[in-house]
């Protein structure tokens, strides 16, 4: 184990991208791929990496995450040295952080007292499998002020928001940084994650509360480029990012392909998520299942394609159900035809319902919603 490393995860970046979705949760906690949530990718990837301590940041509407994440067990991080620490969101100066650095200004005294060296932070609304053992020697090789982790990837400004695109000279050293660029095609995109050491961080925190400045990527990666030595990493595994309602859907319908599911599921790499005591899944005579993920708890009586059913989903008897994300505790009544929706915790579609989305526009439906 590396106690020289300490994780920090803020569970709330980005939370507006996905405002419907984000209503009554954070992005942490938004359910994925049938049985996880979002802050198991990074946590997990924290973990595996040997990393023995990981620090939480919350803002509001963590009431979801605190029950799934517990006292870190699954995670192997219910432990006397380390563990897992859920960090509150106020500010010092009242009311809810505005950025990243302001964030770190509130939760600095638990920083401060881990014996850690260097810190590395991360969001939750990349998934990915990523081992930061390599980043950190290099991070250390190149005695960077701060390693940024980057995949290369296509961008096309009319479906994505928000990403943050890099530039870098022929030394790997950070030249160029633009914020949700009206572009399209290839480039850098900044994975939100970042190596530094805990002496700078304290340094650029402890500036930037005193010039009342709140945001890193402006501050520091737009601000100081010049000035501070920012190195890159480049992440060359499967990453999808969570920006809207659209890609979350297509995230994950992206579990269907073998490929990708193999690339954010490996052996080496296991993700670790909170066990539900669920009973496996149960179908009926007439239930008819192709190319989806079911989760236990399932009960099965009509027809299901291209779907992704979290634990507890009950589909009646003769409904079809066809390009759909299906949250725990779902139920479609029978004979009801329901085609590209996602559908929140404890949905109900009654009998001989039809609702249809599209691919492009899945149709959302809110938690504990009835039709």
């Amino acid at each position: 184990l590396n106690y020289n490393v300490l994780g920090l995860i803020f569970a709330s970046m980005h939370d507006s991208s996905v405002a419907e979705l984000t209503k009554q949760r954070t992005m942490g906690s938004l359910p994925f791929g049938g049985r996880y949530r979002l802050i198991d990718f990074p946590l997990s990837n924290l973990v595996n990496s040997g990393i023995p301590e990981v620090g939480v940041i919350t803002k509001s509407n963590y009431g979801s995450l605190l029950d799934h994440l517990g006292s870190g067990r699954e995670w192997d991080l219910s432990r006397k040295k380390g563990g897992l620490h859920l960090l509150p969101p106020y500010s010092q100066t009242g009311g809810i952080y505005r950025g990243r650095l302001d964030a770190l200004n509130n939760i600095w005294s638990f920083v401060e007292h881990s014996k850690a060296k260097y810190v590395i932070l991360s969001n939750c609304d990349i998934v990915t499998t990523i081992d930061f053992s390599p980043v950190l020697k290099q991070h250390i090789a190149n005695e960077a002020d701060i390693t940024l982790i980057y995949s290369k990837s296509k961008y096309d400004s009319e479906v994505s928001h928000g990403a943050t695109m890099l530039e870098f000279d022929g030394e790997n050293r950070l030249k160029d940084v633009l914020v949700d660029p009206q572009f399209s095609g290839e480039c850098n995109m900044w994975l939100e994650m970042f190596i530094i050491s805990k002496d700078f961080l304290k340094k650029i925190v402890s500036d930037a509360a005193s010039r009342n400045q709140y945001s890193f990527t402006r501050e520091i990666l737009q601000g100081k480029k010049s000035e501070y030595k920012i190195m890159g990493f480049e992440h060359k595994d499967f990453f999808t990012r969570i920006d809207s309602v659209q890609s979350y859907y297509k995230a994950n319908s992206m579990l269907l392909e073998t490929d990708k599911r193999n690339a954010l599921f490996s052996k080496d790499f296991p993700i670790y998520t909170k066990i539900g005591d669920n009973g496996p899944a149960k179908y009926g005579l007439e239930s008819n299942i192709k190319n989806s993920l079911i989760a236990d708890g399932c009960i099965i009586e009509g027809t299901v394609e291209n779907s992704i059913l979290f634990r507890g989903v009950k589909v009646g008897k003769g409904a079809v159900v066809k390009n759909c994300v299906l949250l725990q505790g779902t139920k479609i009544g029978n004979k009801s035809d329901i085609t590209s929706i996602i559908t929140d915790k404890n949905v109900e579609i009654s009998d001989e319902k039809v609702l249809t989305g599209s691919e492009t526009y899945p149709l959302y439906i809110g938690k504990n919603g009835r039709i």
